[in-house]
């Protein structure tokens, strides 16, 4: 147990600075031990996955971890990530790197454990080199893939199925280059814990920038498009004259259904984006009847309107991409309540 802590303590202590340092706290506790244990249902999973292939390929123990390892680990980890990808559950960069990161510690941890169980000679400071080098190797790729697929996903939204491909090659190849050990793995991690942080770093004060310019400019193209939206004159805008044009293609009520989810599209990022200044002053704004009534609403008029018509309407999504996201802070802000 001592070892195991030893071991761990240097990148669970990383992922506590990485919550810590989100002012915005965009990421939920319940969000972070979810992390933690899909990675660790990862390792299980790996690793009654390699006592198959260890069998089928009958490679030796080195090799198979040169070879093989690298791959399956890698790709159970990416898998954990995919859900949250692409519900829309990672706002920003930072929210990918504190999951990524929460990924690579629970698999570590459970991959840790497995491996002080099987040594014959457990010498605690043999295994500490060994343990303390496969956690940061295994919560520095995991946070790479994490934070590779967001940004891609940022810019290219409509590949949402390909954006994980890059981060995963990368993680597989400093996976494999970790465990050829073609220098000591404890220097190795040693070389992990100094660069992540400096990356770790950077991406947060990227992150951090991203966030506020968003808030800024989003607060204030939302405020500006709900009081077009009710003003006389939003029949003779773009909007207005394409919602008038889906008249002749949906029913009335369906076309009426869709003005309403505008406005209440825009009320929920106006109100979304409000909490983030809060908890950035270091307030937290509860969920009242009205947002809550607001979620229902949105959730009611998608269904009446149906697939087909929401397709139609994406024309007039000219919000952020971010608000599949901000929709989902709201929902996560209730159930914390």
């Amino acid at each position: 147990m001592l070892a195991i802590l030893v071991a761990l303590l240097p990148v669970s202590a990383f992922l506590l600075m990485l919550v810590l340092f989100d002012s915005f706290k965009l990421v939920s506790r319940a969000m972070l031990v979810r992390a933690l244990l899909f990675g660790a249902i990862a390792a299980v999973c790996a690793l009654a996955l390699h006592a198959w292939l260890f069998q089928l390929t009958g490679f030796s123990p080195r090799r198979f971890a040169r070879v093989i390892a690298p791959f399956t680990e890698e790709t159970l980890k990416a898998l954990c990530l995919v859900y949250p990808l692409r519900r829309g559950q990672l706002g920003f960069l930072v929210d990918a790197a504190i999951v990524g990161f929460g990924v690579g510690t629970g698999f570590a941890l459970v991959e840790n454990a497995a491996y002080l169980y099987s040594l014959s000679n457990p010498r605690i400071w043999v295994w500490i080199a060994r343990g303390f080098g496969a956690a940061v190797m295994h919560a520095s790729t995991a946070a790479i893939v994490a934070v590779s697929a967001k940004a891609l996903l940022d810019r290219w939204p409509q590949h949402r199925s390909l954006v994980i491909v890059p981060g995963w090659m990368i993680g597989v190849a400093l996976h494999a280059t970790y465990n050829r050990a073609l220098v000591s793995p404890l220097l190795a991690a040693a070389v992990l814990l100094l660069v992540v942080p400096i990356v770790a770093l950077a991406v947060f004060a990227k992150s951090e920038k991203i966030t506020r310019e968003w808030i800024g400019d989003g607060m204030d193209l939302d405020v500006a498009l709900l009081e077009l939206i009710r003003s006389a004159h939003f029949d003779d805008t773009r909007l207005g004259r394409y919602l008038s044009e889906l008249r002749d293609r949906f029913p009335g009520p369906v076309v009426a259904d869709m003005f309403c989810l505008l406005q209440v599209e825009l009320e929920l990022g106006i109100r979304a984006k409000g909490m983030l200044m809060a908890r950035d002053a270091g307030l937290e704004v509860p969920i009242d009847d009205q947002i809550r009534a607001a979620l229902a609403e949105r959730a009611y008029l998608q269904n009446t309107i149906g697939p087909v018509g929401l397709f139609a309407l994406r024309p007039l999504q000219v919000t952020s991409h971010r608000d599949d996201w901000h929709r989902y802070l709201l929902r996560q802000a209730e159930i914390k309540r």
